[in-house]
């Protein structure tokens, strides 16, 4: 920057930019939340916490709210403004704004499956997920967890019936048998989930999973220890595996009410054994470089414990993936940051810049 004042018909230059010199323009970072699911609201409290723990001496923030083809930016004491899709800027304070970098937190549509990334992959903005075709396959449980089988990654016997199709009790019985869990294959894991445990269980169950996907995947229960692992990884080698967290619900599964509702007893770290955390780790890293995530993924899992020649193994089975996990002060990834020694200021500005980084050569 350059100031010009004339003296005598002369312009003589004051430099002051060697006073900035080497002083970076803070970034402007836009939380994505809200979204078109049943979780819209849980992802705002997300984006609350994204919003309380992002470094203000490095970048500006704002917190844009999508609910289905309305876009507002959240510019505090209640006010909004509208966002303009075609190039992803609004007003604010009479000038307009367009972030440098989108920082999503929608659990489900249009977050979560590929369709904002495929948006901010046309404008050029970098963001915090993987790219489209892995959040795509993430977002569709059955088809992540048969590709993952494929590299031996041990997952629940499990059938995916479309709206439309039929299918009796005695089949599902045969090929998955009881009890069993019937789930939207698509979305989160908080809504439309039914453990069934008759015969008569099964179509209720597949018609409220039907509420939340048009896609239902029926899964064999396997009984054992629920467990969640989060990692981050970054291109220079940063980042890395989290602590485990060991899900202790009081109800019957780690749903809606046992997540929200203070239903559930959260342990980090895990009750494992120390060669039963290294193979968890171990996977967890694995599974993200198979599917070159990006970001900060969480992995949830559920321990077995079988027999095998005589002796108790623990088996490590797949449940799903959530690559926008949920960020409120309770939430896995914060605990488990913590457990770690870690700082979430830290680890959202590694990401950030991270990514920001990568996306400007």
């Amino acid at each position: 920057m350059y100031i010009l004042i004339d003296i005598s018909g002369k312009n003589i230059n004051i430099n002051t930019q060697k006073r900035n010199k080497g002083k970076k323009m803070k970034k402007t970072v836009a939380i994505i939340a809200g979204g078109d699911s049943s979780e819209h609201d849980v992802s705002l409290r997300s984006a609350e916490g994204i919003n309380s723990w992002i470094d203000r001496e490095k970048f500006n923030v704002y917190i844009i709210e999508i609910t289905g083809l309305t876009w507002e930016a959240h510019l505090g004491n209640g006010k909004r403004a509208a966002v303009n899709r075609h190039d992803f800027s609004f007003e604010a304070d009479g000038q307009t704004i367009k972030p440098d970098f989108a920082y999503i937190t929608i659990h489900g549509t249009p977050g979560e499956n590929g369709i904002l990334q495929g948006y901010f992959d046309l404008l050029h903005i970098p963001y915090s997920t993987g790219d489209i075709l892995f959040e795509a396959m993430t977002f569709n449980k059955f088809a992540l967890n048969q590709y993952l089988k494929g590299f031996g990654v041990r997952i629940a016997e499990s059938m995916l019936i479309r709206k439309g199709q039929t299918v009796s009790n005695e089949d599902v019985i045969s090929r998955v048998g009881l009890p069993c869990f019937i789930k939207p294959n698509e979305g989160g894991s908080s809504f439309g989930v039914t453990k069934c445990k008759t015969a008569d269980d099964i179509h209720p169950a597949i018609e409220k999973a039907m509420h939340e996907s048009p896609e239902v995947v029926i899964e064999s229960e396997i009984v054992g220890t629920e467990i969640s692992n989060g990692v981050y990884k970054t291109k220079n080698g940063g980042g890395q595996v989290l602590p485990i967290t060991e899900v202790v619900s009081q109800d019957e599964f780690f749903d809606y009410d046992a997540k929200y509702n203070g239903k559930v007893e959260e342990i980090t770290p895990a009750r494992l054994s120390e060669s039963t955390t290294k193979r968890v780790q171990a996977l967890t890293s694995a599974i993200y470089d198979i599917l070159d995530a990006s970001g900060i993924i969480r992995i949830d899992y559920i321990i077995s414990h079988e027999k095998e020649n005589g002796e108790v193994i623990d088996k490590i089975n797949l449940l799903e993936i959530n690559t926008t996990p949920g960020m409120t002060a309770t939430s896995f990834i914060p605990q488990q940051v913590r457990a770690a020694g870690l700082e979430m200021k830290d680890v959202l500005t590694e990401v950030i810049e991270d990514k920001l980084k990568r996306a400007s050569k």
